[in-house]
């Protein structure tokens, strides 16, 4: 049995260009699927967030609409509310990569606001790329790589290939004129090399241990990549 690291966004909103606050947080399927993923395979998943808060959920990701439909919304909600690891968040500041066999981090616009300035999840991010272990990042959660960039400009992720969020995928959810920044913009020239697939079909992408998702519909067919790793 593997322990998978969750790593999760403690915020409760995004600010945008003008200063305003958008109420968000972590993607509802973004965590639902990869928690039922790799919990049926019978590992184990610990989640942690800065100062061990809760993890607030985005309300708009509970909605039929983005689960396409209520019958998958309703099982989205029941993933969450059954589980116990959602209320019992370890302090990212605590966490040591030895303890976990993998790393996998939710997105929604809340990584955008917090972990893409927070240091304790740069040093986690790097030292996973330097152990080898499977590292996966979904949707907006790869902004949390801008945090590993050095003062000189440079980032251990620079010339991987990944995805994430795309400019257009943003455009077409009606936020991009409102954002103060893009996350596809940030990763290009953070040094990635960005792999942009059709808005909202799955897309994964996979450059030696990092595994990366387009956006929510990645998301499972993502974690099933990681959990072939740790078969």
């Amino acid at each position: 049995m593997a322990r998978i690291l969750f790593v999760m966004t403690g915020a409760d909103h995004w600010t945008l260009a003008d200063g305003t606050q958008h109420p968000t947080g972590y993607w509802a399927e973004e965590f639902a699927a990869p928690y039922r993923v790799f919990t049926e395979a019978g590992h184990r998943v610990v989640v942690a967030t800065p100062g061990g808060v809760l993890p607030p959920v985005d309300r708009s990701s509970l909605a039929p609409e983005a689960n396409g439909g209520q019958e998958k919304a309703d099982r989205v909600a029941a993933t969450l509310d059954s589980a116990a690891e959602l209320r019992q968040p370890v302090r990212l500041e605590d966490v040591r990569l030895e303890d976990y066999d993998a790393v996998f981090y939710p997105g929604g616009h809340g990584p955008m606001e917090d972990l893409s300035v927070n240091g304790d999840s740069a040093r986690l991010l790097t030292d996973a790329l330097e152990s080898g272990k499977p590292l996966g990042v979904v949707c907006h959660a790869p902004a949390a790589l801008l945090a590993t960039e050095s003062g000189n400009g440079t980032s251990p992720f620079a010339g991987y290939r990944l995805t994430g969020f795309t400019n257009v995928e943003e455009k077409q959810a009606g936020l991009a004129d409102k954002a103060a920044w893009l996350l596809q913009d940030r990763l290009v020239a953070l040094g990635a090399e960005f792999s942009e697939g059709q808005p909202w079909e799955p897309n994964v992408v996979v450059d030696r241990t990092l595994h990366t998702g387009q956006n929510p519909a990645s998301s499972e067919p993502l974690a099933e990549r990681m959990l072939a790793t740790l078969a």
